[in-house]
């Protein structure tokens, strides 16, 4: 499909801009989606925000376009599922408390 804008009135071209717009949009959501479907809820997951170590917690709710993760320590947290990396929780080589593996994405 050739589309010559140099021929579109101004109109028609703020048209094709909202079409082009809406379509980038759901082709952003669905993405999106597509990425929370990789996690559960209820399941274990760490991620790493900007300027601070890494966040341990569990995914409680799917919104739109990002996830809710509760923290160890309370935080509610919404975000990004391209961000999340699954955590599991194991008790290792006789050690009394927890250890969190990280599965890295993929595996």
């Amino acid at each position: 499909m050739n589309i010559d804008i140099d021929r579109l009135t101004e109109k028609e071209l703020i048209d094709l801009n909202h079409r082009i717009v809406e379509r980038l949009k759901f082709l952003e959501s669905m993405r999106a989606h597509a990425d929370m479907m990789a996690f559960s809820i209820g399941e274990k997951v760490r991620f790493a925000p900007s300027g601070r170590g890494d966040v341990y917690g569990v995914l409680v709710k799917y919104n739109k376009k990002t996830v809710t993760v509760l923290t160890e320590d309370g935080q509610k947290w919404n975000v990004s599922p391209h961000l999340l990396e699954k955590a599991i929780v194991s008790k290792k080589n006789g050690r009394s408390g927890n250890v969190i593996e990280i599965n890295p994405k993929g595996s």
